[in-house]
């Protein structure tokens, strides 16, 4: 079995006795949020050991099912420091946190040439978890995805929300994200778009032939997907939609009543109040 030090040799990369693989999976800060803004990589400058002391570089990974992990980036180990010299972002929730209460502040070097492996290479991390870093060997690759990979491996219907731009690469790159594509076409459901700007929300629903997926295409071409408001205030300011999020609310068969369908919508539009002060209009 190839293992993923063979695939980053290709890229140019040679292990050392002193790189590290390192698998980031912390309860405490949603992996969905640092990998969204991209606070990952200031999260792992932060550590409270000197575990990064005498390393030269770290092959970063995130978490996924099981022993599962998907690949990050490879980053080169500039200097230490204390982590009162260490760096914080005015819109990352945490990092004053990091700030205060880690003891070294690494300062790392993405090296952009593995940067297209990112989020598409998934390993078997084994049975140690618990040991989130270790020396560089040579882990079994699990999956490649294709090119033009640009989310991570999909793993629960209720514990995403997709910007207006990744809903957009999910649909350009459907070979990359086929797992997206086999697990939202399997089931119908009642959805959620979050304009951020504003707070405005509109629920809708999907069933038949497609389920979720098929009913997002719209979205992901015109914006709109249809919906009449919508379509107005798009028709208005063009980049209204680089404000949504989507995510799902509940997940139904296909095969339910159209009838039942609209019910189950009904309540969500009922409890978050969208016919009210959101955008849906019935």
């Amino acid at each position: 079995m190839i293992g993923v030090l063979d695939i980053l040799k290709i890229a140019g990369f040679s292990a050392t006795p002193r790189s590290r693989l390192v698998r980031h999976q912390h309860d405490r800060y949603p992996a969905e949020e640092l990998r969204r803004h991209g606070w990952r990589e200031l999260y792992q400058s932060y550590q409270g050991r000197s575990v990064f002391h005498h390393v030269d570089h770290i092959v970063s990974f995130y978490g996924v099912r099981g022993t599962r992990a998907a690949f990050y980036g490879v980053y080169k180990v500039l200097r230490h420091g204390p982590a009162s010299e260490g760096r914080t972002l005015s819109g990352c929730p945490w990092s004053q946190e990091w700030h205060q209460e880690a003891r070294f502040f690494y300062e790392l070097e993405r090296e952009a040439r593995f940067d297209d492996l990112r989020d598409r290479v998934i390993v078997d991390w084994g049975p140690g978890t618990r040991s989130w870093i270790q020396k560089a060997t040579n882990k079994p690759v699990l999956e490649l995805q294709e090119p033009g990979r640009r989310l991570p491996p999909f793993e629960d219907y209720l514990e995403f929300s997709l910007t207006y731009c990744e809903l957009q690469d999910l649909f350009a790159h459907e070979e990359a994200h086929r797992e997206w594509c086999a697990h939202l076409s399997a089931v119908g459901g009642v959805y959620l778009i979050l304009a951020e700007g504003s707070g405005h929300m509109y629920v809708g629903s999907a069933t038949g032939e497609g389920g979720i997926w098929a009913r997002w295409r719209p979205y992901a071409r015109m914006g709109h997907g249809g919906n009449m408001l919508l379509r107005d205030l798009i028709a208005q300011d063009p980049a209204y939609p680089n404000q949504f999020r989507f995510s799902v609310l509940q997940i139904l068969p296909k095969t339910m009543a159209r009838d039942e369908v609209v019910r189950r919508e009904a309540l969500y539009k009922r409890k978050l109040g969208t016919r009210a002060t959101g955008l849906n209009l019935n």
